[in-house]
C-alpha cells in the first residue's frame, strides 16, 4: 500500500490549499482515509476522516466548516479542501489508510502512512 500526499505549500491567512492523498498498491472493500496533522512541539492529531465505502465523514471541532474532506473513488483519491486557513493550521499534514474500519480519529487504529505535505499559513 502506498499513500502519496501533495497539495502542501505557503499560503496567506485567510487562505485556501487543497490537499490530495492518491493511494495504491491494494485492493479493499472496507477502509477509511484520514487526514492527520503535526505542528513543531505538538501531538499528532486528527483533523478529518473518510470512509471509503459509504462516505460517512469527521473532522475535528477546530476545523469544522472551514475544511471539507472528499473521495474520488475512481482515482483511490481523497482530498482535503482548507479554507479561511489561520496561522494554527501551519503543520505537516499526513494521510493515512485504516483497513476495515470506518472513519476513525485514532493513530493506532491506521496501517498505512504517507510522507507528510508542509502547509504554512503565514502573512
Amino acid at each position: 500500500v502506498q499513500l502519496q500526499a501533495s497539495g502542501g505549500g505557503l499560503v496567506q491567512p485567510g487562505g485556501s490549499l487543497r490537499l490530495s492523498c492518491a493511494a495504491s498498491g491494494f485492493t479493499l472493500n472496507y477502509y477509511a482515509i484520514g487526514w492527520f496533522r503535526q505542528a513543531p512541539g505538538k501531538e499528532r492529531e486528527g483533523v478529518s476522516c473518510i470512509n471509503m465505502s459509504d462516505g460517512g465523514t469527521g473532522s475535528t471541532d477546530s476545523v469544522k466548516g472551514r475544511f471539507t474532506i472528499s473521495r474520488d473513488n475512481v482515482e483511490n483519491t481523497v482530498y482535503l479542501q482548507m479554507n479561511s486557513l489561520k496561522p494554527e493550521d501551519t503543520a505537516v499534514y499526513h494521510c493515512a489508510l485504516a483497513v476495515g474500519l470506518g472513519c476513525t480519529f485514532s493513530t493506532s487504529d491506521y496501517d498505512y502512512w504517507g510522507q507528510g505535505t508542509l502547509v504554512t499559513v503565514s502573512s
